[in-house]
């Protein structure tokens, strides 16, 4: 069962879409508690019919498919132009031919979900609201946002997947503040490039060599691979969901 509510997010007026999977177990067993996987790129994980290029990941259908028990929680993105979706979904500011200057406020949204969205989801469901069972998952920029939330937000986090993490935009910012990041025995991190992808971007290599180094040399339990023939998009990504759902409940009882 997929629920679809608005919030205001990060001090927006607008309300914005907040996806909620419930496994249908929710209904049968009242006392049951789930973990919860807080996914970004909302509008591109359930639906293709809400999805931005008309394919979404497909996570209800995985769900369900395979009875998972967990809790998704996936809320939409800002789409407002120029770079509301870059902003949002970078900690960092950066410079880049592309998008030009972008000021980054990732901290500020990952402030509001976990300061705000995470205490209303825990109150609203069935949830185990422990760091150990609060976990984070996303592509691209979303990539880079889990990586970020993971180490700057580990006190909330246990564990993340961080799927074509856009880690070559932001330079080498984000390594520092791994190296610098307090993480909880335990913390497990999935994190891939496609095959077809990795060099399409200046650095990309180095900077998720250097990003998965500084993560081992913090002792996060790392699984970092290359999806052979990968690409950057969300047909890709669902098929490494099996793969990395796997790794987030890897050594769970």
């Amino acid at each position: 069962m997929i629920e679809k509510w608005g919030i205001p997010v990060a001090g927006g007026k607008k309300p914005r879409t907040v996806y909620v999977y419930l496994p249908d177990a929710a209904r049968e067993e009242p006392e049951a508690r789930y973990p919860v996987l807080y996914m970004f790129d909302g509008h591109n994980v359930f639906f293709d019919q809400d999805a931005t290029y008309g394919k979404s990941w497909g996570m209800g259908e995985f769900l369900d498919d395979t009875g998972t028990a967990l809790i998704v929680v996936a809320v939409d993105c800002d789409h407002r132009q120029p770079n509301g979706r870059l902003r949002e979904y970078s900690p960092f500011d950066f410079a880049d031919g592309e998008f030009g200057r972008v000021r980054g406020r990732g901290k500020r949204f990952m402030d509001w979900l976990t300061g705000v969205l995470k205490p209303l989801i825990d109150r609203r469901y069935p949830t185990i609201p422990d760091r150990e069972c609060t976990w984070i998952a996303g592509s691209s920029m979303g990539g880079l946002m889990s990586l970020y939330a993971i180490t700057a937000y580990n006190h909330v986090f246990g564990r993340a997947a961080a799927l074509s993490p856009s880690v070559w935009l932001v330079g080498g910012q984000l390594t520092p503040v791994i190296r610098k990041g307090d993480f909880a025995p335990g913390t497990v991190v999935y994190m891939d490039y496609g095959e077809r992808e990795m060099g399409s971007h200046q650095g990309m290599l180095r900077c998720f060599m250097d990003t998965a180094n500084a993560l081992m040399e913090k002792g996060v339990l790392l699984t970092s691979r290359i999806v052979p023939k990968g690409d950057h998009c969300e047909a890709c990504w669902e098929e490494q969901i099996p793969i990395f759902m796997d790794i987030l409940f890897y050594d769970r009882e």
